[in-house]
């Protein structure tokens, strides 16, 4: 690497269709690694620094104040480009999640899909920005670590080992890096331009964060034409930190279609990987481990089926979301008396995002339709499963 470009880190099958993680002010690409072992199971991904941030160094942006969000785009391309990727998928958090959509609205031919996690078109008051990245300039990153806890996550989970490890992320920022992407968010304002996008694109808010509420998420959706929202529980600005199960899930069901365009082999072989990568998001890698170890030359083909068929088809597609898919699901198994199998899609649709209280009206719209035994069944199968995650935590 140059000085000329961003630090950058690469995973994944070297010919596997590409994917650029972008990350959030004050964290590096450590941010991403919730997700890393899902996404390079079928992508190969390239995850990079802002500048001042992890490796790169702060002369990537000036530091006089002009700074634009369309210099970070041209960061990315220089990065693509050393790679020989024409086009690309990206997912970015926050200012990363600026950056895609800039790309996806002024380079349409570069970018296959976006995903977009807990950013905005615009990140509120300019002079806001600009008192910040004078302060930063002033005190350096530490005047920002006493914020983070409560607006990155809970401050429970700050106490965590992982949140822990962001704070140091933060404290080790360049403030002259730090303060030039606050000049960048000062300029940023995608308002008039989400409407050009045309890369199939989805949105991903977390229902607590104070920095991008959810309203800044609904309206990125609402103007990019065909864009899909979730909105996950219990997940503040680093909602895949914080949530990561959830949005791996999101993630991959966007992302899983590549498996099947031009420069994917479109053969049974990549849906049973995408269908493997899927399956593991949403059911959890032990109990597909343990699926997996109980097949027997008698069960192979029907296990090679589901993982095709159902995840690697339908929970893949692009015509529902993932909580959307959960809610049904939930109701065919009540209707048909599936305990066991809907003790299972429990645990995923709080994967997917449900809420225990979301669940619950689920259960309760099912006992008018599919019966009050049937839901009565249901409602004991649901109270053991969070009975259960309750005494694991």
């Amino acid at each position: 690497m140059t000085d000329d470009r961003p630090h950058h880190d690469l995973a994944g099958p070297p010919t596997a269709p590409p994917l650029i993680l972008g990350p959030s002010i004050g964290t590096s690409l450590a941010v991403w690694e919730p997700q890393l072992p899902a996404l390079t199971r079928a992508h190969r991904v390239l995850r990079w620094d802002l500048p001042g941030h992890g490796g790169s160094p702060a002369a990537l942006l000036p530091a006089d104040g002009s700074a634009t969000i369309d210099a970070l785009a041209a960061l990315v391309l220089r990065l693509a480009d050393d790679q020989g990727w024409e086009r690309f998928a990206y997912a970015g958090i926050s200012i990363g999640g600026a950056v895609g959509l800039h790309l996806a609205a002024h380079h349409p031919d570069r970018v296959s899909r976006l995903s977009v996690v807990c950013s905005s078109a615009r990140f509120g008051d300019p002079a806001v920005w600009r008192e910040r990245a004078a302060l930063v300039r002033a005190e350096g990153t530490e005047a920002m670590v006493a914020s983070r806890p409560g607006t990155w996550f809970s401050h429970r989970f700050a106490q965590s080992p992982v949140g822990a490890a962001l704070i140091e992320d933060l404290r080790a920022t360049d403030r002259a890096g730090y303060a030039a992407c606050c000049d960048v968010l000062a300029a940023y304002d995608m308002t008039a331009d989400l409407e050009k996008i045309t890369a199939p694109t989805l949105v991903v808010a977390g229902r607590d964060d104070p920095a991008t509420p959810p309203a800044h998420a609904r309206r990125i959706a609402d103007a990019v034409p065909g864009a899909s929202l979730l909105e996950i529980a219990g997940a503040a600005h680093l909602a895949g930190v914080e949530r990561p199960e959830a949005v791996t899930a999101a993630l991959l069901a966007h992302l899983a279609h590549l498996a099947h365009n031009a420069d994917a082999p479109h053969d049974d072989a990549s849906r049973h990987a995408v269908g493997m990568a899927v399956r593991r998001a949403v059911l959890g890698d032990a109990h597909v481990a343990r699926a997996v170890a109980r097949t027997t030359p008698f069960t192979a083909r029907f296990q090679d089926f589901i993982t095709r068929y159902a995840w690697g088809e339908i929970w893949t597609g692009d015509g529902l979301d993932r909580r959307t898919r959960s809610c049904i699901t939930l109701t065919a198994l009540i209707a048909h008396g599936h305990d066991a199998e809907l003790a299972m899609h429990i645990r995923a649709a709080l994967t997917n995002g449900l809420t225990r209280e979301e669940i619950g009206e689920v259960l309760l719209q099912s006992a008018i339709y599919c019966g009050v035994p049937a839901a009565n069944s249901a409602f004991a199968t649901a109270q053991r499963v969070f009975d259960e995650l309750d005494a694991d935590n």
